[in-house]
């Protein structure tokens, strides 16, 4: 009965510990009850690995600062037809239930979402979370930066055409990818020595 257990474990795809819904935002700043989130973006990653995807650009109510747009290129203009978060919110909340939600750096994005989720009179997410950045620093100790960026050179991720650094729809894809690699390495080192 053990061998069989533990044949298991080695057999095991990382999503198949899913599902895991991975998400970003991008924001107008850096304060979860001062700014706001101007784009949401998650993949659904189904324990047989499927993957459904979500995107919206969200309106905050406010001018998005020059620094925010800097770092993400998203201006006010882009976000002035954009829905407002209380209803680009419902979307990504029917994905990702009964999931565990993902994010690099969760303590940031979850914040963010928790903020929004409690000013706009909505349920606080009550479910599973992971932290992929806290995940990959315990598989994968030493690595010179643990930032998305980093990671994506260290590892060499893809990048298609239309992907940019800091767009919650890159971001979210790149993180998959360390998700994989971080709960890859983890299964490895779990499965029994033959």
């Amino acid at each position: 009965m053990a061998a069989q257990a533990s044949e298991r474990v080695q057999q095991l795809i990382w999503h198949e510990l899913g599902p895991f819904t991975v998400f970003d935002v991008e924001t107008t700043g850096m304060s979860p009850a001062n700014d706001r989130i101007v784009e949401l973006a998650a993949i659904r990653v189904e324990a047989d690995g499927t993957l459904q995807r979500f995107q919206t650009l969200i309106h905050p109510g406010r001018p998005i600062p020059a620094a925010a747009t800097a770092v993400h290129h998203i201006s006010d203009e882009m976000v002035s037809t954009a829905p407002r978060f209380k209803e680009a919110v419902r979307g990504f909340l029917k994905l990702a239930e009964e999931s565990t939600l993902v994010a690099h750096n969760a303590l940031f994005d979850l914040g963010f979402l928790q903020e929004s989720l409690a000013r706009t009179g909505l349920p606080l997410w009550s479910g599973k979370t992971l932290d992929s950045l806290r995940l990959l620093r315990k598989t994968h100790p030493g690595l010179p930066s643990y930032s998305l960026q980093s990671l994506r050179a260290y590892f060499q991720l893809p990048s298609e055409k239309g992907m940019n650094a800091h767009r919650a729809g890159a971001d979210v894809e790149w993180t998959v990818k360390v998700l994989e690699i971080a709960l890859t390495e983890a299964l490895r080192r779990s499965a029994p020595q033959a």
